[in-house]
């Protein structure tokens, strides 16, 4: 079974994903990052595959992208180190980056030579529903990768419907009309929004992220989802650190802290 098949069937609540950029701080750090991650209790690992030119990420991230391209990052070079740190965890790996990411490297050469390294699924949020579904779905099914597309507040109920019907891994619910790295924590609109969605009663588990950064944040979120994902306060906690396993394991602690700690 597919690891975040597996995941999602084993656990319903509070599933903490952590983002963080291949290749920052250093171009060494990812593995040192995942066992970290992994050790302190979270679930599933998004790793961004930097690129000059994203989207949807904010500041902190696309900092980090820009640094770790100068470090060598390389989605070939990525994929060499999940398939060493593979061989230490079963945690649940999926890779987030850009479709012109997978065009130059070749479509289906991506596809195989990702599962084969060990990645559970992916998150393309510029691959458009029409383009997944009649030309690329299908050497993604074979490959054994799960597709998570993304939802926001503006998203129509129509549209909503075909994503979850496309879904494989998770629907990724954008918290805002925003970029990542907001921290001004959630508001009772945004409560409104995710209880219009769990109204839906759609199929597949859903994990907020954009604008979650620590406990309390993750916690609100937790509570109107299978669970969160957390990508810019990481970024920002990795800034600087002289030991990304103990930054990261300390940053997970933080968030899995309970009243009787």
């Amino acid at each position: 079974m597919n690891r975040i098949s597996k995941l999602f069937a084993e656990k319903q609540r509070d599933i903490l994903n952590i983002y963080f950029t291949a290749g920052f701080p250093h171009l060494d750090a990812t593995e040192k990052i995942i066992l970290a991650l992994d050790r302190a209790g979270t679930d599933l690992i998004e790793i961004g595959m930097p690129y000059s030119d994203p989207l949807a990420d904010g500041p902190t991230i696309q900092e980090s992208g820009t640094a770790a391209i100068k470090n060598g990052m390389t989605v070939a070079l990525l994929f060499d180190q999940v398939k060493e740190v593979r061989k230490q965890t079963e945690i649940p790996m999926v890779l987030m980056g850009y479709f012109n990411q997978v065009m130059q490297y070749g479509e289906e050469k991506f596809f195989r030579d990702a599962a084969a390294a060990g990645v559970d699924g992916l998150i393309l949020p510029d691959l458009p529903l029409y383009e997944y579904e009649n030309f690329y779905q299908k050497m993604i099914t074979e490959a054994g990768l799960k597709m998570s597309f993304l939802i926001t507040p503006q998203t129509s109920e129509d549209r909503i419907r075909k994503v979850d019907e496309l879904t494989e891994g998770f629907i990724y619910v954008v918290s805002s009309a925003a970029i990542t790295g907001g921290s001004g924590g959630i508001s009772p609109a945004q409560i409104d929004y995710f209880n219009r969605i769990n109204a839906m009663n759609l199929k597949n588990p859903k994990l907020i992220g954009f604008g979650i950064s620590d406990k309390k944040s993750f916690d609100t979120a937790a509570a109107h989802a299978n669970g969160a994902i957390i990508g810019s306060a990481f970024i920002r906690a990795l800034q600087g650190s002289e030991d990304v396993k103990k930054t990261a394991a300390e940053f997970v602690r933080k968030i899995r802290l309970t009243e009787d700690y």
